[in-house]
């Protein structure tokens, strides 16, 4: 019983012991046991964040003083766009400026009723001939129950059809070439293929959803055109080949 006692005591010390943090130095720097934070470490500005292309041009041009001496501007996907420095005396990079696209959402894939897919269309994405086609085609499929009804006197017969139908005939191509909001609305918006199905959805109304059928390819493009706007909005800027533009 003593000797439990006192391996209790011993892990109890070494608990202790363990959350006491103690200051060390390291090849003549200086650490805390805790976490190992460095105290010495050199202090940066926590990155600025905004939705829109334009506002990262207004910051390099309207606050030149802030850069450092080398910048790069990495294009990390249709959507986000950051601007940091060139390497630190520490190896590392300091980031100034965040650009993260505010985007209509549309989920490719999830079937939606008749009214939220005929809002999607016209919100989400631009305006063309296969989405008007699509539109025209959607807003006109109604659920139908065509009922037949007998009666000879002797026996009785009823028929009845249910299901989705179209209200006039309407040719749409399959895929459809849509141009969806996916990327900085300052640049242009890739197009994609897509297949536009119909089906019918609890209680026999009808459903709608598109499906991604280019494989991504429209990714690469949208990050192309970032690249290619920017180059294009900072080219007259003083001391343009101090900052790096890559994708």
């Amino acid at each position: 019983m003593e000797g439990i006692k006192e391996a209790i005591a011993f892990i109890t010390g070494l608990a202790v012991k363990a959350e006491k943090p103690e200051v060390v130095q390291i090849n003549g720097r200086t650490y805390c046991t805790k976490d190992l934070r460095r105290y010495d470490a050199a202090d940066k500005a926590k990155p600025i964040k905004a939705t829109t292309l334009t506002s990262l041009v207004d910051y390099i041009k309207e606050s030149r003083e802030e850069l450092r001496d080398r910048m790069i501007i990495q294009v990390i996907s249709a959507t986000e766009v950051l601007l940091y420095s060139g390497l630190l005396p520490e190896r590392d990079r300091e980031t100034l400026f965040e650009v993260n696209a505010l985007l209509p959402q549309f989920e490719y894939g999830r079937e939606y009723d008749q009214e939220s897919f005929l809002v999607s269309m016209q919100s989400c994405f631009m305006a063309s001939d296969d989405r008007e086609a699509v539109t025209i085609l959607a807003s006109n499929i109604t659920n139908t129950q065509e009922q037949a009804y007998s009666d000879n006197g002797v026996t009785q017969q009823a028929t009845m059809k249910t299901g989705i139908t179209t209200k006039e005939n309407v040719l749409v191509p399959n895929p459809v070439n849509l141009i969806p909001y996916r990327t900085f609305l300052e640049v242009e918006q890739p197009a994609s293929d897509f297949i536009f199905r119909i089906s019918e959805g609890r209680g026999g109304a009808p459903v709608f959803k598109l499906v991604a059928a280019d494989g991504g390819l429209w990714k690469s493009q949208a990050v192309e055109n970032v690249k290619k706007y920017l180059t294009e909005a900072l080219k007259d800027i003083p001391n343009r080949e101090q900052i790096t533009i890559i994708a």
